[in-house]
């Protein structure tokens, strides 16, 4: 669906992103990095509000690289060997990290077609249909899309094993999580979360729903990383780390 405001959205993004590409073509100095890449850039482009979102290289957001960057640091670890089901997988740096390191990597939409990358899987995360299979389960932006969050955070849960992880990212606001209210127009679910096919609008109370479903749960952000890395990468969002229990009763 094509609206006004993704339309502001887009042309924000290229404008800014030409103009970087134009400074370095005329010796701007590179004296900032992406994690995803690990390209040297002079800067990042706008998306939306944020004036530093994408990487002029490879298009990293700020959470694409906030991931890659505790990767890197060990502050998160992508299971060597492991299963691995990552849903909607348009980070290409975590597409080939993942693909590099699974025994099994499952790519995975809803709608396949919308992803350029090898053997995408039709998943419908209100029926992943799997128990105590995959080691690692990862979504970025997903959760706001869902008919029933709490059905598919147990979903999430059974079709993981004991002591595995999902690593989960949502749009967040400085409020309770909002639900939006049947009936609600497209008009009126991207003026109030952001985008026309937002069904909610997240809080860190996220993390409370995660626990519900019975996980444990860790909130990684980036605002508690070294400032300096947070300035030099532009690093953004939070990640909420679900760990279903090493022991299940």
């Amino acid at each position: 669906m094509i609206t006004a405001q993704r339309v502001l959205k887009a042309a924000g993004k290229h404008v800014t992103r030409t103009a970087l590409t134009v400074r370095a073509k005329l010796g701007a100095q590179a004296n900032r990095h992406c994690p995803a890449c690990g390209g040297a850039v002079v800067g990042f482009f706008r998306y939306g509000d944020n004036s530093e979102w994408g990487c002029p290289l490879c298009g990293a957001s700020p959470r694409e690289r906030l991931v890659n960057y505790l990767i890197s640091r060990g502050g998160l670890v992508v299971p060597q060997g492991g299963a691995i089901l990552h849903m909607a997988p348009n980070e290409g740096s975590l597409v080939e990290k993942f693909r590099s390191k699974a025994g099994e990597y499952v790519p995975a939409d809803i709608d396949p077609s919308r992803y350029p990358v090898p053997g995408v899987r039709r998943v419908d995360l209100m029926n992943i249909g799997e128990r105590d299979h995959f080691d690692l389960f990862y979504a970025s932006h997903v959760m706001e899309h869902v008919p029933d969050a709490a059905h598919v955070l147990r979903q999430i849960y059974d079709a993981l094993k004991p002591g595995a992880e999902a690593w989960l990212l949502v749009p967040l606001w400085d409020k309770p999580t909002e639900e939006g209210a049947p009936g609600m127009t497209p008009q009126e679910r991207e003026k109030r979360y952001g985008q026309w096919d937002h069904v909610r609008q997240y809080g860190l109370d996220f993390a409370d729903h995660i626990r519900a479903a019975g996980f444990e749960v860790e909130l990684l952000r980036a605002e508690d990383c070294p400032p300096g890395d947070v300035s030099l990468m532009a690093l953004d969002d939070v990640i909420f780390c679900a760990r279903k229990p090493a022991s299940v009763r």
